[in-house]
């Protein structure tokens, strides 16, 4: 069992130790979009922490919170997905965080819908978020949580259609245990449990 914070905890007096960023798009056109699935990942975490993520700074929204034991800022980037690097980045030499303390939630076509893969680091797979990540920071050593959203229908399916479409209903269920999921993921992880979080959510 989890235990969440049932009221926002006071932010300590000590610097940000960690970063957790959900990458997506900004604005209404791309609510409950599969390529926004870190967005909605990240708000999870924020909820549970009693905090909003509306504060605009370093080309993003965020919020500063407690959890899982450390001080973390909470980031949605402003940039639109294919210049997530520039919000992260410039969060990270505020802070002298090392990627290596910089979460990234993302959604992943490569799995099913509602399943995670947590990795220690890795290549970008594929993803322009985490491509544009590693291009500006020059690192790719970012623990992070990724999300599946389904394969494309068929092979000539575009990858830009599939990944900006929106959610059918019927998977908004297990969305939303997957949104869970990432974030007692992520609260492992920010503990320093990762091996523990890979072992109970990678399954």
């Amino acid at each position: 069992m989890f235990n969440w914070f049932s009221k926002p905890a006071a932010i300590p007096a000590g610097p940000v130790e960690w970063i957790a960023v959900g990458l997506g798009n900004p604005g209404r056109d791309y609510e409950n979009t599969r390529h926004n699935a870190g967005f909605c990942a990240v708000e999870r975490i924020a909820g549970k922490c009693g905090v909003k993520i509306d504060r605009l700074k370093f080309k993003s929204l965020c919020a500063d919170t407690t959890f899982g034991g450390q001080r973390v800022l909470l980031m949605k980037p402003s940039t639109f997905m294919n210049c997530s690097g520039e919000a992260v980045r410039e969060a990270m030499q505020f802070y002298k965080i090392p990627a290596e303390r910089v979460l990234v939630l993302f959604d992943d076509v490569s799995l099913d819908p509602g399943r995670l893969r947590i990795r220690r680091q890795g290549s970008d797979g594929g993803h322009n978020g985490i491509k544009n990540m590693i291009y500006l920071t020059g690192k790719d050593t970012f623990p992070r949580i990724k999300i599946g959203v389904g394969k494309k229908p068929h092979p000539g399916y575009d990858l830009a259609a599939w990944v900006l479409g929106k959610f059918p209903k019927e998977l908004a269920d297990t969305m939303d245990k997957a949104y869970e999921r990432a974030a007692e993921a992520a609260q492992l992880i920010i503990e320093g449990k990762i091996d523990e979080a890979m072992n109970r959510y990678n399954a």
